[in-house]
């Protein structure tokens, strides 16, 4: 790709990075408008299964901007994917944590932690709902999504990973 293209890729992956406050999947919603929507880089169907490996394989799973990166631009665009999304955002929680550790004791901290834990719960419940809207398309995924969710609710000696290898079977079985 282009040098245009390359500056695209990290600057759409470092504005990302700066609006992910909670993690990763806060910003799944504005990552699939970005990638999708507005840059065309993926299409729907695409950005689920990038979504889908990034939750399967080991360590963070927002490491699946290298995997939009590199399809948009090959090793280079990954490299630029991965530093634009955790570099800003590792630089940023470097200079909060100084600052969080010289004000330890101050009301206005436990006030901040409190006010941030229902903004982080809300983007976080947005990108399930983001990434719902393109993986459940009728019975059989509403039924294996639901079935899903109760056993990882409600029954706490089994692994959840247990509970969404198990829907991907029943959906590769059902859906075959």
């Amino acid at each position: 790709m282009n040098v245009q293209e390359n500056l695209t890729v990290l600057g759409v992956f470092s504005l990302l990075s700066v609006l992910a406050v909670g993690g990763g999947a806060a910003v799944l919603p504005e990552t699939k408008a970005l990638v999708v929507d507005t840059h065309h880089w993926l299409t729907d169907d695409q950005f689920r299964d990038i979504y889908g490996l990034g939750q399967v394989v080991p360590g963070p799973n927002m490491l699946m901007v290298m995997v939009i990166g590199y399809h948009v631009s090959g090793y280079f665009g990954a490299l630029l994917a991965y530093l634009g999304f955790f570099v800003p955002a590792g630089l940023i929680s470097w200079g909060a944590s100084r600052i969080w550790d010289h004000f330890e004791g101050s009301p206005w901290r436990r006030s901040l932690q409190e006010g941030l834990a229902p903004l982080v719960v809300g983007l976080m419940a947005a990108g399930t709902i983001s990434i719902a809207r393109t993986a459940i398309d009728g019975a059989t995924t509403v039924a294996i999504a639901i079935a899903v969710f109760l056993g990882v609710r409600f029954v706490k000696k089994v692994n959840p990973a247990i509970f969404v290898l198990g829907g991907g079977v029943v959906g590769l079985i059902a859906l075959s």
